[in-house]
């Protein structure tokens, strides 16, 4: 075997793990074809039969072309309700020859897929957690989060329906407040109102239900620190950066001093804007900030006085 055929069955390892044990030097490649470790230095075997740790990358498919890289299927994800693990009949019109069925075979198949579809909702819980995690999807749209707190609504969910408590509840009042839940154990910025307002549900019904979630599953969530907000009341006001900078400051000193304890952390955002733009002399308004965080300017003057208190202001 030449030089260059062998290189094609070598295969750079990690930084870690290319210090060859009796050379001492960064020579170790992994052969593809045997699953062994060798230095290409001293010809030292270190390991044999590596098992490969890496995904499946390879197309067996002639009609993609070698490039293609794509995945074996998709991952398994709990805020589907069958998690991505059930078959699919394709919606191809060929075989695999590429050959055009026939239109008996082609209703037959179209058969098929319909006894297909039907039979992974037969139960009253699949057609539940199918509603449900379709109007996940769409909230974790709206208001834009990722798929760690989609994953963890669904799993809240999931629990949600097996302690029965989804039974003569709305399933979209429950399954919005499931991800409120996940939105405050993930620490990620998103309000009560957020969620009423895309999901249509009134804001009283979700706080209900979100109740109902916490004290039945025995919750613990974690307190929601006010500094995450500021950077989304500042932009939704149109304050600069030194402003948020400093308001971010101020609510640090308010919670050294204790002044930020048990207060409404919206509420206490927006009141650091404001008196970061007063120190910074930015023409802003306590109704700007009030507006920008969905909160009374009522509120916004109470913690204005009682960050002045705590700051010694």
């Amino acid at each position: 075997m030449n030089n260059s055929s062998a290189s094609s069955l070598l295969r750079r390892r990690p930084r870690d793990q290319l210090t060859c044990p009796r050379c001492g030097k960064n020579t170790l490649v992994l052969d593809l074809n045997t699953g062994e470790q060798v230095c290409t230095n001293c010809g030292y075997v270190s390991k044999d039969i590596i098992e490969e740790e890496g995904p499946e990358w390879r197309n067996f498919s002639k009609e993609q072309g070698a490039a293609d890289r794509s995945r074996v299927g998709s991952p398994t994800s709990l805020a589907m309700h069958d998690m991505g693990l059930s078959t699919v009949i394709g919606l191809e019109s060929s075989d695999a020859s590429g050959n055009a069925l026939q239109s008996s075979m082609r209703q037959q198949f179209e058969r098929l897929r319909t006894w297909d579809r039907r039979s992974k909702v037969h139960t009253s819980a699949d057609r539940n957690l199918r509603q449900a995690f379709g109007e996940l999807g769409r909230l974790a749209e709206k208001i834009n989060v990722g798929d760690a707190v989609t994953e963890k609504a669904a799993y809240i969910y999931r629990k949600v329906l097996e302690k029965k408590l989804i039974k003569g509840r709305s399933i979209t009042a429950m399954i919005t407040a499931s991800l409120y839940a996940a939105l405050r154990d993930t620490e990620t910025p998103r309000t009560l109102k957020d969620l009423a307002v895309v999901s249509g549900v009134k804001k009283n019904a979700l706080a209900q239900s979100y109740r109902l979630i916490l004290k039945e599953m025995d919750l613990r969530m974690p307190v929601r620190d006010p500094a995450k907000y500021i950077t989304r009341i500042g932009s939704k006001a149109g304050t600069s950066e030194r402003t948020q900078r400093r308001a971010l400051e101020i609510l640090r000193k308010a919670q050294e001093t204790g002044g930020s304890a048990g207060k409404d952390p919206m509420g206490l955002a927006a009141a650091a804007l404001y008196v970061a733009s007063v120190m910074e002399n930015e023409a802003k308004t306590q109704k700007d900030y009030a507006q920008a965080a969905g909160v009374t300017e009522v509120t916004i003057r109470n913690r204005y006085k009682t960050l002045k208190e705590s700051l010694k202001m």
